[in-house]
């Protein structure tokens, strides 16, 4: 479908608007020179002729186009009904003005007194184009003397104010509706915020299956996984004991439920295993945007489904659809696509508090309930928000859990409604190597960090205080950029790196005196890393306990 072939069917669908009659003028700024554009305190709808306007119109309308990265594009309708007797006494008086003048001064008319149509700028002798702006206010406002960089914020020596009585907007492509890009997600409540939310609304022009690839809508239980092991490799990921294929079979042995919990050590790769599975099953690869993956990071206030599931908001009169929603909601639009989840560190709160709901849908299958209005409800999305909604059978729940003094234990009725998987085990040396395959650049780096890490992640591990693969690509990397921008000494480097990544994390009491002995051995090369053990040991000897962070 050409760019011109969507403009043409989103004039069909705006001029089928009941404010639309044979007498209403539309005004389609689709084109270079009379498009629209954001300027300072409002948004240039576009540069139209006004000249030819009859005297029994009985409304306007201006179809408009913006076009954001990296392809996204939002078409609006502005639409003036009530506001028509001000827009044609303001053209009456801007062509009175334009006539009386002659065509030496076009440039620069001076402004009216107010006998003409209340007053403004009027028209230039030699071009009866119209520049019509969208203001804070809520309304339209016309000038012919050049462009507005920025609207004055005294706006009525440019006549009267012309009410917008409504803007519908549209979204291509349509099945990235719910996951569009944050310039397009702000310019549609850029609209909202000039004119009244309560006036925008969203009009479906095309039909959201024609846009989603063939690999978005497999089902991933008939996908080799041997295939996705290889795509999660291919982005990155190091899973060498086999976590992909316990992931893949958590997810799907049920056809109704796939509900699985990543646990374990931070940094291992828990949220990244997640996201590289989903990539993997719609085909994509780590730089391309997901429509069909929704991140939701677990806030520690969270103590009821609002921060999942949303609520009506009464000052807007819409409901408020966080990120969760959007997923069920998408998921439902689009039955045949997988779609996933990954509530990131979920235990941050009370995982009962705010999951309970959706708990008893997975478990269930009964709906969520959304609010109690008989109708249902417009999104702050865009989306008509039902009452209830039930859970549908294509959406993949992951969630992320730490075990540490920051989170909360998480009930056996939650862990009995999902498969647990452990991911503390690392393989760091596996992971040294993967890397240095990936990227060359960094094997002299890694060469240089590498045995410290190793040793010391070992000693660590038996005390339960181990790191993960994130501490050690982190290191790596930190080691190379210093090496090079800042002409470190390799070793002076590694040294930095350990007190500042690895020790940090020692804590403990007398049973961990041993894990500061063998480590001051391990690193006794390392004068900065020696000398923190030694702090530590002595808080030690003096307090009964040590903490690295204090």
């Amino acid at each position: 479908m050409s760019l011109s072939e969507r403009r043409q069917q989103f004039e069909a669908a705006s001029r089928a608007d009941p404010l639309v009659t044979r007498r209403t003028k539309f005004h389609r700024l689709f084109g270079v020179s009379n498009s629209a554009k954001v300027i300072g305190r409002g948004l240039q709808l576009g540069v139209v002729n006004l000249d030819n306007v009859a005297a029994d119109v009985d409304g306007f309308a201006f179809a408009c186009t913006m076009v954001f990265p990296p392809a996204d594009e939002v078409y609006f309708t502005a639409y003036v009904r009530s506001g028509t007797p001000a827009m044609t006494a303001r053209l009456a008086g801007m062509k009175r003005l334009g006539a009386a003048a002659p065509a030496e001064a076009a440039p620069l008319l001076e402004e009216d007194p107010g006998e003409n149509g209340g007053g403004g700028i009027g028209y230039a002798a030699r071009n009866n184009n119209t520049v019509v702006v969208l203001a804070s206010d809520g309304c339209l406002h016309l000038r012919n003397q050049g462009f507005w960089d920025e609207l004055p914020e005294d706006l009525s020596p440019f006549g009267e104010a012309i009410p917008v009585d409504r803007i519908n907007v549209a979204l291509f492509p349509p099945a990235a509706s719910a996951r569009r890009s944050l310039l397009a997600r702000e310019f549609v409540g850029y609209l909202g915020s000039l004119i009244g939310r309560e006036k925008v609304h969203e009009l479906r022009v095309w039909a959201d299956g024609g846009t989603v690839q063939p690999e978005m809508r497999r089902r991933p239980p008939l996908i080799p996984v041997a295939e996705l092991e290889a795509a999660v490799a291919a982005q990155g990921g190091h899973y060498p004991g086999g976590e992909v294929r316990r992931f893949h079979a958590a997810l799907n042995f049920l056809p109704h439920k796939h509900f699985v919990i990543l646990a374990g050590l931070s940094g291992t790769g828990k949220t990244q295993l997640a996201l590289k599975y989903a990539r993997a099953v719609h085909g994509l690869d780590a730089t391309e945007p997901d429509p069909f993956l929704f991140v939701c990071p677990v806030r520690p206030e969270w103590t009821d489904p609002t921060g999942l599931t949303g609520y009506y908001d009464v000052l807007s009169n819409r409901y408020m659809v966080p990120p969760f929603l959007e997923a069920v909601l998408l998921a439902t639009a689009h039955p045949q696509s997988p779609v996933f989840v990954v509530l990131d560190e979920m235990n941050l709160a009370r995982v009962e508090y705010y999951f309970s709901d959706v708990l008893s849908g997975i478990e269930t299958g009964e709906a969520l309930q959304l609010h109690a209005h008989g109708v249902p409800l417009e999104g702050s999305t865009g989306t008509v928000i039902p009452a209830a909604l039930p859970l549908p059978p294509n959406l993949y729940i992951t969630g992320t859990i730490n075990i540490d003094e920051t989170t909360n234990p998480v009930s056996d009725k939650v862990l009995d409604r999902a498969v647990v998987i452990d991911m503390t085990a690392v393989d760091l040396a596996g992971f040294f190597t993967d890397l240095e395959e990936r990227e060359p650049g960094l094997q002299q780096a890694s060469a240089a960090c590498s045995p410290h890490l190793l040793a010391a992640e070992t000693i660590m591990a038996a005390h339960g205080l181990g790191f993960g693969y994130r501490v050690a690509g982190e290191v790596v990397r930190y080691h190379a950029f210093a090496t090079e921008h800042l002409g470190s000494a390799p070793d002076a480097v590694t040294d930095d790196l350990m007190v500042q990544k690895v020790l940090v994390k020692l804590r403990g009491s007398e049973r961990q005196r041993t894990l500061l002995t063998s480590l001051q051995r391990t690193l006794a090369d390392l004068p900065r890393s020696r000398k923190f053990l030694a702090k530590l040991l002595a808080d030690l000897d003096e307090f009964g306990s040590f903490q690295a962070s204090r």
